[in-house]
């Protein structure tokens, strides 16, 4: 898109969420210095998930559209959580989505050297001030939003006391959290948030960019605003708890610019404005960086990636493609209003996307053998399979078959209802792209668990057509026996049994962890599956989208995780229907 956006229809405007209104407004008023600049602020304390990826959606996608640009920023601001593990993982998930800062990268540690000296421009001004209150006594001094707060006893020190005393917290003078420096601004407000913040706090640890350079980090919400200010953003969009936060993002901006700190672009002096947009909330899933770090520390799971985590990385290791991810999250908006989306909405868009995408290969999971009665031992007989209905391009594969083959137990029923169409005594199936087949006859074992189906087939209907062209209501998928390779299979689902189980804060979110998201079997596959490179998607026939793990496959032994069923069949069991 032009940077320079057109004059819209009304109608056409009204199609357009509140942040590109907003945006399109200013750009056309010309405060943007004729560029749109946004960022994506991550903390470098965990791994990303599939919230972020929808305010990643945002932030890039709103600097596309208005053809600008998007900065990376680090906001490594507490360095005894952070981690260049977090922040090299935060690179590689943007990467994987599709977008790119280009030279936009950025770290709040790169401009501490500044926003010190802008800390110590505001205590010479008379608007911040050191405070030896405990964070217990801070909370009683400023008090409840419908009454005046107390002032701190510090908070009328003179500048050049305050100023000599953040120098010895610079120092190293003072332990952690003896004492603090505060913005000045107004004890009565009626916005907690806004009754003299801390700005700076103690902290001696070594930071994982600075090692031991400062015992003093700037508070978030201090740090923000100015590399907003400093990188020049003009749009800077975050979800909806930093609303309350808002006045003071405007009050560092308005001491900046006092101060001069503005950028100015095409001789417009660039002021970031913050908007709020909804979080993203999904059903059978928890958001909280705090809750799935527990996961992983109790060993809940097997890591960050692990496939049933709602991670970036682990969806990327259980196989969802990173254009199924981008679509789902431009389809569930941008809007102020607080909602959850049905996970099997995200579940839906991968299906899409590997339905089209993805090559199909036999394989059986729950194996039963089946016998060709009439058929030579020793016959082969080749067949031509597609190898995706949805992809003419993507031709065909040649398979063989002979006189024993692997089914799955689940299409064989000794009592079949009636509109049951697969494998049972009397019934003719259609073996896919080989040919016909009757049952005639079963064999079980003690327990009366079959064993074998026995059959025969019609040598006239090889490729699977019926030489006389009657119906064949069954079709089922196999696997020959004599050429099958059984490789690895993790059948994933999903890691929660309830909707939204960390909705009661009186119970523990993990006791609604699903026992049976994740069980290990092994597939019976055709031989072409044996050679699938790790890190490619692939549909079993029938049974699902399956990704080949690309951290612990190896040439020639991959492991198969599963990505998605065919059909939402959590739906279907609790009687909402399938997809």
């Amino acid at each position: 898109m032009s940077s320079e956006p057109s004059t819209e229809s009304d109608a056409s405007k009204s199609s357009k969420h509140f942040l590109e209104q907003w945006i399109e407004a200013d750009h056309l008023a010309g405060r943007t210095g004729g560029k749109v600049v946004t960022r994506f602020p991550p903390e470098p304390n965990g791994y990303l998930h599939i919230g972020h990826a929808k305010a990643i959606c945002v932030d890039f996608g709103m600097a596309e559209a208005f053809g600008g640009e998007c900065h990376l920023r680090l906001d490594d601001t507490n360095p005894s959580k952070e981690s260049d593990e977090f922040a090299q993982n935060i690179k590689e998930d943007i990467h994987w989505l599709g977008w790119d800062w280009g030279d936009g990268f950025y770290s709040a540690a790169d401009m501490f050297d500044e926003m010190y000296e802008i800390a110590e421009n505001l205590i010479r001004a008379g608007q911040a001030y050191v405070c030896f209150l405990s964070q217990d006594e801070w909370k009683k001094y400023r008090g409840i939003p419908t009454e005046p707060g107390t002032p701190s006893p510090t908070r009328d020190t003179s500048p050049e006391e305050n100023l000599r005393l953040f120098r010895e917290m610079r120092d190293g003078k003072y332990a952690d959290g003896e004492c603090c420096l505060r913005a000045k601004i107004d004890m009565a407000s009626p916005n907690i948030h806004f009754r003299d913040p801390v700005i700076y706090r103690i902290h001696h640890v070594p930071h994982y960019h600075l090692g031991d350079k400062w015992c003093v980090y700037p508070m978030y919400d201090f740090a923000h605003p100015i590399e907003d200010a400093l990188e020049g953003v003009t749009h800077s969009m975050c979800t909806l708890e930093f609303e309350v936060h808002r006045p003071l993002y405007d009050w560092v901006i308005d001491r900046l610019d006092e101060m001069g700190k503005l950028v100015v672009r095409n001789g417009v002096k660039i002021r970031p404005h913050q908007r709020e947009f909804s979080r993203l909330n999904i059903t059978y899933t928890v958001m909280s960086k705090r809750k799935l770090l527990e996961l992983v520390e109790k060993k809940l799971v097997s890591g960050w990636d692990d496939p049933r985590m709602p991670t970036l990385c682990g969806m990327r290791r259980r196989g969802y493609p990173a254009e199924a991810v981008r679509t789902f999250c431009e389809g569930v908006g941008v809007t102020k209003y607080i909602s959850t989306t049905d996970v099997s909405i995200l579940e839906q868009c991968v299906r899409d996307v590997l339905n089209r995408t993805a090559p199909r290969r036999m394989a059986i999971l729950n194996p039963v053998k089946l016998v060709i009665d009439n058929m030579p031992e020793d016959a082969r007989y080749p067949c031509e399979a597609v190898n995706n209905p949805e992809d003419e391009a993507a031709g065909t594969r040649t398979l063989s078959f002979g006189r024993e083959l692997w089914v799955e137990r689940d299409d064989f029923m000794k009592d079949p209802p009636k509109k049951f169409f697969r494998l049972s005594v009397g019934r003719e199936v259609r073996l896919k792209y080989a040919c016909l087949f009757t049952c005639t006859h079963i064999v079980e074992d003690a327990n009366g668990e079959v064993t074998e189906i026995h059959g025969t087939w019609d040598p006239a209907s090889l490729g699977g057509n019926a030489p006389d062209g009657h119906a064949v209501r069954g079709t089922i998928h196999w696997v020959d026996a004599a050429t099958a390779v059984s490789l690895p299979v993790r059948l994933y689902d999903r890691l929660f049994m309830t909707e939204a189980p960390d909705a009661d804060p009186e119970r523990d979110f993990k006791e609604f962890l699903n026992p049976d998201s994740a069980k290990e079997a092994t597939a019976y596959c055709e031989p072409l599956l044996k050679d699938v490179a790790p890190g490619t998607a692939v549909q079993f026939e029938r049974l699902g989208y399956f990704f080949s793990d690309p951290k612990d496959s190896r040439p020639g032994a991959p492991v198969f995780n599963r990505t998605s069923t065919l059909r939402d069949s959590w739906a279907k069991q609790q009687g909402k229907g399938g997809r």
